[in-house]
């Protein structure tokens, strides 16, 4: 097998395993392809001679072998691991869903009562008021039970990113600085239907685990926030009506221990979520984006709830500010029967789903979005109609029951981080694209300064990247191919950076796409190139050579290129 059932050992890192030097055991085992960094060859007494792997550490059995067949998906450091036995029972319908089925037919009635409520005052009718009254049930959970978040300059966010957003890059990005991050967005219904891909989308890395790095005592934080119990990591998921996101909550509380927050995407631009009615589909429908929220928010234990959203749907329509005022305090017609929903945390990407992401983020509608969400804790001080005022149990766990606003949208340096701040007046950033071409942003902003990265060090970068997405997915055939494939995801946005010696002013722009230049030196040359080919070259720097029937073309058409090889 070794000399003819597999290809040859790759040949990079000295051929030794980078996942053995980390943590001296090979999950892959025999199938790692750099197997002959960990195995050795044993003479046993009766002069038989046998190869066998080696493991220094405890996660190895006998013989350097798994301790147990069910370990395949567990690797060093990495959580947030669902068991095969919980997808196969969500699989075949066998987990119990008895608490959110409460909370489904729950929300359902109360849909009902409050339109029965709405054509009676329409009417000015007041019989049976009070009958309808009785039967109002309260909900079991409510949202101030949550554990309490907190956003701020300190916190810079990195964006839930769409295939880029992996688990290698996030680690990345933490170790430069993220203090905050989100997993890839997930689809509700194959959470509950426990399809394999959706929960490896909710695996996180323990350096997202730990608290976000700043000093509690230097900021004005409320009450009752317990820094140390804090974590760096939520998760992300879609959906196209209340019952499917309330499962998908529900079952994400009691799987996945680790998570900050549960964030609904509401600006998902694909056509074939939108078509559904979910991502950017729900700017429209605030109805039903509440009764979203009013869900995830009654089953998800301690773990708030937060909301991502668009400007709108068309150029020339806006509808963020029409959906703040009902994700802060509910809809009118609700606000006395049922409280607020519960929104934590609000992020606003300042474009259309029509603009995707074409032209600049909207930063004037997003200081205004700011400016409103702001004006909410003054109006409720001044609110006569104490009818129509929210009860205060059911708004964010916060000081006030303020609901925190993050901005979002072509954030590319530490000056344009902190001009938002203070003039858009939002909580934090969260940035995407700039990110992924440049993810020592965040060690930008924590220094307040530019950074002129040399070839050298970006290729740290990708190196690091490479063994820590061996780490994630196996130093395998299969492991090595997910590896690449991100990488060269990851590379179709990296060659857009310009060094800052280069630039004719200051700050760079995000959407600025500069004619071909020849680098500083050959490297910076070759990671300038927009040509795929020279993306696979550095690939096969660290990750061997490619399969002779190897195919790349990006996911995201972004770039203005189409690719394949």
């Amino acid at each position: 097998y070794l000399e003819e059932g597999r290809r040859g050992d790759v040949e990079t890192f000295e051929g030794k395993c980078p996942v053995f030097e980390a943590h001296g055991h090979c999950p892959s085992g025999w199938k790692c392809r750099f197997v002959k960094s960990h195995m050795e060859e044993i003479e046993h007494e009766d002069g038989r001679k046998e190869l066998v792997l080696i493991s220094t550490s405890a996660n190895g059995g006998e013989n350097g072998e798994p301790k147990d067949e069910g370990s395949e998906e567990q690797r060093p450091a990495i959580f947030n691991v669902v068991s095969m036995d919980k997808k196969i029972d969500l699989n075949r319908k066998r987990t119990d869903f008895t608490r959110s089925d409460q909370y489904i037919t729950w929300l359902n009635k109360e849909a009902k009562l409050s339109e029965e409520f709405m054509n009676r005052r329409k009417n000015q009718s007041t019989e049976g008021i009070e009958d309808l009254r009785a039967r109002f049930v309260d909900p079991p959970f409510k949202p101030s039970e949550k554990r309490r978040l907190y956003f701020g300059q300190e916190t810079p966010t990195l964006a839930p990113l769409t295939t880029q957003g992996n688990l290698p890059f996030r680690r990345l990005c933490v170790e430069l600085g993220a203090q905050l991050t989100y997993s890839e967005m997930a689809l509700s219904m194959p959470l509950i239907q426990g399809t394999k891909a959706d929960w490896t989308l909710l695996k996180v890395h323990e350096s997202e685990l730990s608290p976000p790095q700043f000093n509690p005592g230097s900021v004005p934080i409320f009450d009752d926030y317990d820094h140390s119990k804090d974590i760096k990591f939520g998760a992300q998921i879609s959906g196209n009506n209340h019952w499917v996101v309330t499962k998908a909550a529900d079952v994400l509380n009691r799987y996945c221990p680790h998570l900050r927050l549960i964030d609904l995407n509401c600006g998902c631009p694909i056509d074939m979520v939108f078509k559904s009615g979910g991502g950017s589909a729900l700017l429209e429908n605030s109805g039903k984006l509440e009764r979203m929220v009013r869900g995830m928010n009654a089953v998800s234990g301690e773990v708030p709830i937060t909301a991502k959203i668009r400007t709108g749907i068309r150029n020339s329509r806006p509808t963020a500010t029409q959906l703040i005022g009902k994700l802060a305090f509910g809809a009118r017609e609700h606000r006395e029967r049922l409280g607020a929903p519960g929104c934590a945390a609000l992020t606003l990407h300042g474009r259309s789903r029509e603009q995707r992401y074409t032209k600049k983020a909207d930063w004037g509608y997003i200081s205004e979005c700011a400016a409103l969400i702001k004006t909410y804790n003054k109006q409720k001080d001044t609110l006569t109609d104490t009818i129509a005022e929210p009860d205060a149990s059911s708004l964010p766990n916060a000081k006030d029951g303020r609901m925190y606003f993050l901005g979002n949208g072509d954030c590319y340096s530490h000056t344009e981080y902190y001009e938002h701040i203070e003039k858009a007046r939002v909580d934090t950033v969260m940035i995407g694209r700039g990110a992924l071409i440049k993810p020592w942003l965040f060690e930008e902003i924590e220094k307040g300064q530019y950074l002129d990265k040399s070839s050298s060090e970006r290729l740290r970068y990708i190196e690091k990247f490479v063994r820590y997405g061996l780490d994630a997915w196996g130093s395998d055939e299969l492991g090595i191919g997910f590896t690449r494939r991100f990488l060269l995801e990851w590379l179709s946005f990296t060659h857009r950076y310009v060094p800052i010696g280069l630039l004719e002013y200051l700050p760079p722009c995000l959407n600025d796409r500069p004619p071909k230049y020849e680098g500083r030196d050959e490297m910076e040359t070759l990671m300038a190139s927009n040509n795929f080919r020279d993306w696979i070259k550095i690939s096969e720097m660290f990750l061997g050579p490619v399969h002779p029937t190897f195919k790349f073309q990006p996911k995201h058409k972004s770039n203005a290129y189409e690719a394949e090889g």
